[in-house]
């Protein structure tokens, strides 16, 4: 008789919750699998990748693209993100994500905001985001597969990976104004997230995006997430806690938020 076989994944916890987040927070290509209209076989392609502010994946593909055709004929697709670095590429941490496909109304304010989150994390795109063949689509995600390294496998549900609530309209009203904000006078402030927070080392970091959990931060082609200490509860918290970050223990001065 065949023994059954072993269970590898392991039980879910908030460290493997803050590496899917962090994985996909961080992203700004994946590689996206659909299903062929034409064979009903499966097709991968290379995407840029951004996330809406409650952590869905966004996606800017051309009505030309042979993915863009096969999402708008089957919604259902899977997304893997996650860089290797030197050496073994599969002892790099990666997420798989299935979801479901949804095209943004060009002009609908789900849109508007998509659009604006994905060119903040990826600016390179304004080349081609205006034209017509090009549409943004949000990617629901149901599951995700994380793969952490060897032996650290687990599976996450929607709500690992989502933020909900009142949270998520109450600080995407603001958060372009905020980003802005602290673009332009606090600089110093936002090295110092960087390098305390999330020990990066460079120039130039600046923020793209405000979220529940925490910031994107970015560098010319350089891409770092920061956490928040906890999770913003409003969006009125926001201000204090980034004034709080940016006087961490140590000698450094302390930069002043206005």
């Amino acid at each position: 008789m065949d023994e059954p076989k072993k269970d590898v994944t392991r039980e879910t916890d908030a460290e493997a919750i803050r590496l899917a987040k962090t994985l996909l927070r961080n992203a700004r290509f994946g590689a996206l699998a659909v299903i062929e209209l034409q064979t009903g076989s499966p097709l991968a392609s290379r995407v840029g990748v951004a996330t809406d502010i409650d952590g869905a994946p966004l996606i800017l593909v051309s009505m030309l693209s042979a993915h863009t055709g096969a999402l708008l004929a089957d919604a259902r697709c899977s997304l893997l993100l996650g860089e290797p670095g030197k050496g073994d590429p599969l002892a790099y941490p990666r997420v798989t994500l299935v979801c479901q496909a949804a095209r943004l109304e060009r002009g609908s304010s789900e849109h508007t905001r998509a659009e604006r989150r994905y060119l903040n994390h990826n600016p390179k795109a304004k080349l081609y985001a205006g034209l017509g063949d090009f549409s943004i689509f949000r990617l629901e995600p149901n599951r995700a597969s994380l793969n952490g390294g060897f032996g650290r496998a687990y599976q996450l549900d929607r709500s690992d990976l989502l933020t909900s609530g009142p949270i998520v309209e109450d600080l995407a009203a603001s958060e372009q104004s905020a980003i802005d904000h602290m673009n332009a006078d606090h600089l110093d402030a936002i090295a110092v997230y960087a390098q305390h927070f999330a020990k990066v080392s460079g120039n130039g970091w600046i923020i793209a995006g405000f979220d529940a959990d925490g910031m994107d931060l970015v560098s010319g082609d350089d891409v770092c997430r920061v956490f928040f200490p906890q999770s913003l509860a409003a969006a009125r918290e926001l201000r204090p806690i980034l004034v709080e970050m940016a006087r961490p223990d140590g000698p450094r001065p302390t930069p002043k938020l206005n």
